[in-house]
């Protein structure tokens, strides 16, 4: 295979691996409401805030139980798609299936996570944080809130429901931003737009079909992959949340505005001999993965073998340094995937910085409870 061509099928696996696990942005617990869970938010206060209505949409995604079918589309091509979500004795269990494109599929029992890659005919188990979804539907928490304009754009029907079109706008160049459409009475996205910094759409998710159940049954969790002459690939390492670093550990000497290292931990990669070190970066909203792999000797100091790539709606940097390839893949602009991907370092001491932006205007970002993620989006 041509050394492009390789380098363009190395990104997309990463992409896919970012992708599985979703986005790993940290939200803070929503407040309770009696008129949220399993009974209809309508029943709730009629004049919600945009804030609000996202902070319901979370508390929908991660407590009920639904059954839907969507289009997912970005850059030009349409996949179908069906997620099933339960919450059960207080343990989550989600499954994405492919249902026209790859026919891969993602099953997620509390923390295990399965990935069904036929096209690959590779089964990939890792450990994820237990609370991340396998959609990729943003969450906005309180330290996001500081970072991104929401507003509510107007209420209109769409696929027969009531919704409230609230959009997230970035206040700067190094996040994308969001349109939804959440439904007026259950409060889910019935559909979302990841828009560029020039509002342009880049990736939209529409549900086409979506009901709220009682009682999904175990069998609804069962892949329909046949798995024999598979390649089972097992990271049984749980992931760890940022905290004091042992020595030589990876970490970024600067970070964009708002951004914090939110998971560090090792990860297996299809086509990788060996698991990478794999550290995430999120402003609880946008997160970036970053991938660090020995690569051949090189110089100290030396940089070289500069690459970048957009692989979907997310952006890609490659680069090698002292003798290590550092990736960095996540749906935003490619500006922010090179700022964190050039400064990733084997620091034993350094203590990671933001920039005096991200200082002035994030000071949550200081605090335990804004370091320590209570629960991810997707």
């Amino acid at each position: 295979m041509p050394r492009a061509a390789r380098s363009k099928e190395r990104l997309r696996a990463l992409a896919c691996a970012v992708a599985a696990a979703g986005a790993l942005a940290a939200l803070e617990p929503v407040r309770s409401c009696a008129a949220e869970g399993n009974s209809p938010a309508r029943r709730a206060a009629p004049a919600a805030t945009p804030a609000e209505w996202l902070e319901r949409m979370n508390r929908a995604l991660t407590t009920r139980n639904y059954d839907g079918t969507f289009s997912h589309w970005q850059g030009g091509t349409v996949e179908t798609l069906r997620i099933i979500h339960r919450l059960q004795d207080g343990q989550v269990t989600e499954r994405l299936v492919s249902l026209d494109g790859s026919g891969r599929e993602f099953i997620r029992t509390g923390s295990s996570l399965a990935c069904y890659l036929p096209d690959r005919r590779t089964v990939l188990v890792e450990q994820r944080p237990a609370q991340e979804s396998l959609v990729g539907i943003p969450a906005v928490d309180t330290q996001a809130a500081s970072l991104y304009d929401i507003r509510e754009l107007a209420r209109m029907r769409l696929n027969r429901r009531d919704t409230h079109v609230i959009s997230v706008s970035p206040r700067d160049e190094f996040r994308y931003g969001y349109r939804l459409w959440i439904d007026d009475s259950t409060a889910m996205p019935i559909k979302t737009q990841l828009c560029d910094t020039d509002g342009q759409v880049i990736e939209q998710l529409v549900f086409a079909s979506l009901t709220m159940q009682a009682h999904i049954p175990d069998s609804q969790f069962r892949p329909d992959v046949a798995t024999d002459g598979f390649q089972w690939l097992r990271n049984d390492a749980a992931p760890l949340a940022a905290a004091p670093a042992p020595a030589a550990a990876w970490r970024a000497l600067k970070l964009p505005p708002g951004f914090r290292m939110m998971m560090r931990g090792p990860q297996t990669l299809p086509g990788s001999a060996a698991p990478v070190d794999h550290l995430v970066f999120s402003d609880g909203l946008a997160a970036v993965s970053v991938f660090v792999e020995p690569r051949g000797a090189s110089g100290p100091g030396e940089v070289a073998e500069v690459r970048s790539a957009r692989v979907g709606s997310s952006s890609a940097f490659s680069t090698v340094t002292n003798g290590y390839k550092i990736t960095a893949v996540g749906e935003v602009p490619p500006a922010t995937v090179r700022f964190i991907a050039t400064q990733v370092r084997a620091e034993a001491e350094t203590t990671p910085a933001t920039t005096p932006a991200a200082a002035a205007t994030t000071p949550a970002a200081t605090t335990p409870a804004a370091t320590t993620p209570a629960a991810s989006r997707r």
